[in-house]
């Protein structure tokens, strides 16, 4: 809305948080792009509020969308032609994943999960031209956004560096890719990073992540043309070339070896640790551990029994287990990794799932054929896990009145609650720091800070105060 109203496109400020000076926000323009053209093709006709409920409604859909075409596309290409409505169903079976795309989320998450899922579709696409490319340029596009699925982008170029090794027939896909990841990242820097990514931090796509992929695209173009025919050879040149980038990187940005988001201890102690989705798995709820690791297991699970019922894929399998275990134990260090773990998990769910229904549907009893395939799809599509935890019975809680302040703390953020609020003149309002976007969003007033590790030191400001004395 502050980009539409006159704001610079490369001016990333939040001015009605922490007024004068503003709330760097460190993502890019582009999840902004359809929320605001869906905005201007509807206020002609149902005018700007209903244009803005429309856009914040319809534009996390968009990425669902895409994902749910990538997975298709992968499970045609690694399973079956016949098997994408399998990929779909189990897609939409991860709470954890479709809440990145519910209406109103129309933060960046969901579009980093859909181009990682093209970056999926590109490692398994026979025609390694277009395949190279297509991984090369989601994975620049999820970058260009946020930085959040870099382990996994890591890993899927890293997997097809891995094929090399393995086939010199492999070296037009890599030489696609890492064409596609210099030349993405160079394009996505120079189009959507902010004023405030050309500073050297470690948190989004500024000079330092940019130099990095500039210098693995050129790597692995030049390791490419090497006329090594031996394997050996060409694992001891890549090798090195890994080697080089780490050096690379360890010598000329050693302050990203630390917390990428560059905040203070105090700020870590205070905020930070008690995100929840900062938390590991094993501190969450038995309900909202088995709700998000359910599916990610099962994928695991089909993709390593695939190694073995698969063999002719055996390859490819193995870039699906790779990924899967590795989206596992992300879970055991944030919580945060969930939702990409269930998307990276559907390929080993379909696959496995696929493999078992198809002799059900020749079965001469009808029971077998009723009975079993609803069994198969709730244990591998990891809905199970949530059907035993919504039965689960709860722990007895004292709350002492907490759910009470619960309940009223969930109506604060309500129109009708804000809207005495709004009727105020325009002021700079006092209140919690997760209330405050909601709050510049509805109302004309200003705030402190909202809930972006850039702004350290406005967060800390709201906490000391809320803790400090009434002087």
């Amino acid at each position: 809305k502050a980009w539409l109203g006159g704001q610079a496109w490369s001016d990333l400020r939040q001015y009605k948080l922490n007024p004068p000076m503003g709330a760097d926000i460190h993502w890019s323009r582009i999840p902004d792009l359809p929320i605001a053209g869906i905005m201007l093709l509807l206020e002609p006709f149902i005018g700007w509020i209903n244009a803005q409920k429309a856009a914040i409604a319809l534009a996390p859909l968009l990425p669902f969308g895409l994902a749910l075409y990538a997975h298709a596309l992968t499970v045609r290409r690694l399973v079956d032609p016949r098997a994408w409505p399998l990929a779909a169903a189990i897609l939409m079976s991860g709470a954890s994943l479709l809440t990145m795309f519910a209406p109103t989320r129309i933060d960046h998450h969901g579009w980093q999960l859909a181009f990682l899922a093209l970056t999926l579709t590109g490692l398994f696409d026979e025609k390694r031209l277009r395949g190279g490319l297509t991984t090369g340029c989601a994975t620049a596009l999820s970058l260009s956004v946020g930085l959040e699925m870099l382990p996994y982008l890591a890993l899927c170029g890293g997997v097809i560096g891995l094929r090399w090794i393995m086939d010199a027939g492999q070296a037009l896909r890599l030489r696609a890719y890492g064409v596609a990841l210099a030349g993405g990242t160079a394009l996505g820097f120079a189009l959507f990073a902010s004023q405030a990514n050309h500073a050297l931090r470690c948190d989004a796509l500024t000079p330092i992540w940019l130099s990095t992929m500039v210098l693995a695209g050129a790597m692995l173009t030049i390791l490419s043309y090497l006329p090594a025919r031996h394997w050996a050879v060409r694992l001891i040149c890549a090798g090195v070339a890994a080697l080089g980038l780490a050096g690379f990187f360890y010598a000329a940005w050693p302050q990203c070896l630390a917390r990428p988001e560059g905040i203070s201890d105090e700020l870590y102690r205070t905020w930070f640790v008690n995100i929840t989705e900062v938390r590991p798995l094993y501190v969450q709820s038995a309900k909202t551990a088995v709700t998000a690791a359910a599916l990610p297991v099962a994928g695991l699970v089909g993709a390593v029994s695939m190694l073995w019922l698969d063999r002719a894929k055996r390859v490819l399998w193995m870039q699906v287990a790779l990924l899967s275990l590795v989206s596992v134990l992300m879970m055991f260090w944030q919580m945060r990794a969930a939702p990409a773990a269930q998307l990276l998990a559907v390929p080993g769910a379909v696959g496995l799932a696929w493999t078992l229904l198809l002799p059900l549907a020749r079965a001469r009893r009808l029971a077998v054929r009723m009975v079993m395939p609803p069994i198969i799809f709730l244990l591998l599509s990891g809905l199970i896990g949530q059907l035993v935890m919504a039965v689960w019975p709860a722990p007895e809680v004292k709350t002492n009145g907490r759910a009470v302040i619960r309940n009223a703390s969930a109506r604060c953020s309500t129109l009708s609650a804000l809207r005495p609020i709004g009727a105020l003149p325009p002021a700079t309002i006092f209140t919690f720091v997760d209330l405050s976007p909601r709050l510049i969003n509805v109302t004309g007033h200003s705030a402190i800070s909202g809930p972006y590790h850039r702004n350290g030191d406005a967060i800390l400001d709201v906490f000391r105060v809320f803790r400090g004395t009434p002087a």
